[in-house]
């Protein structure tokens, strides 16, 4: 569905984003994740159309984004990071002048705005000037204006900037009602949402993609270190030289009957299975043993702090 190749761009002697290559499957929901001034919005422009690259190449749905632009816009609902609403329309006004600027249908307009409105909760304010709203319903409808011509694909450039908490909780229940009626791309850099909304992340940083898996997958590649949560009847004598033992253990932390160990980042749930054998043989009464994976910032954290450490020594 999308398709980047060696993608680049440079401003002067300095790249924004250097050699990214990812795919986007057709339904999938990606996080593009970075710390600010990593390149997300860098690269959303140019999928997009609004920016060219130094070099590479975008495919879009088949089209190549420079050579057949109006072709890959049709497929494409695009929020960016500053939503472009006029302030001097009506919210209703300003969602149809955008439908009909994308070509929607007379005979869908009316069907295709009340559905934008209903999705985002704006009905509410369907005839107020937008610049009357606060920043979270501008944000709002901005969503809107993606989601007015019923795309294939939505791109999302820090969508949930300026809302409340609530009105993130509905922004996530909005993600997971569109996840597989289309194929969208959430950019940012708040954990939480990708790690609430979505299976598959591309980490960039500092222009270059360091990693770009599912979560399950990357918590296993990132060195971010699984933890067990262990709690025992009785405590176990001479616990360091009994952990000492089990090779996949790297350290603990807690004394008595209740304690963490930190396990190599690469052990499998085999192994994770001897561990729990290991201290149910030990017969002080095994009472609590919880495996708690990295966590996605964690990973994000690993992951990043490597690159910057590379490219600074």
């Amino acid at each position: 569905m999308i398709e980047v190749k060696a993608l680049s761009k440079k401003y002067g002697d300095r790249f924004a984003i250097k050699d990214i290559h990812f795919t986007v499957d057709r339904g999938e929901l990606v996080g593009f994740l970075g710390p600010n001034g990593a390149g997300k919005t860098t690269t959303m422009k140019i999928i997009t159309g609004f920016m060219a690259p130094s070099s590479g190449s975008v495919q879009v749905g088949g089209y190549d984004v420079f050579e057949n632009p109006m072709e890959v816009k049709t497929q494409i609902g695009y929020l960016p990071e500053t939503p472009p609403v006029y302030m001097d329309m009506r919210v209703k006004d300003y969602l149809k002048y955008v439908a009909e600027l994308r070509h929607v249908e007379k005979s869908n307009l009316t069907q295709y705005i009340g559905e934008a409105l209903e999705k985002t909760d704006l009905a509410s304010v369907e005839n107020r000037l937008i610049e009357n709203l606060s920043k979270g319903f501008r944000q709002r409808v901005g969503i809107a204006q993606a989601l007015v011509s019923k795309p294939d694909i939505l791109i999302l450039d820090e969508p949930t900037v300026g809302l409340d908490p609530n009105q993130v909780a509905q922004f996530r229940k909005l993600i997971k009602d569109l996840k597989g009626h289309h194929t969208i791309i959430l950019s940012t850099h708040i954990l939480s949402e990708v790690q609430a909304s979505c299976e598959k992340v591309v980490i960039v940083n500092e222009g270059r993609i360091v990693a770009q898996d599912n979560i399950k997958n990357l918590s296993q590649k990132a060195k971010a270190h699984s933890q067990l949560k262990v709690r025992t009847l009785k405590p176990i004598e001479n616990l360091e030289s009994f952990l000492s033992d089990i090779e996949d253990v790297l350290s603990w932390d807690g004394v008595g009957s209740q304690w963490s160990l930190s396990l190599k980042p690469e052990v499998s749930d085999g192994e994770i299975a001897a561990i729990s054998n290991a201290l149910s043989s030990a017969g002080n009464g095994l009472l609590e043993f919880q495996v708690q994976k990295a966590q996605l910032e964690e990973i994000f954290l690993d992951l990043t702090k490597s690159k910057s450490n590379e490219v600074n020594s």
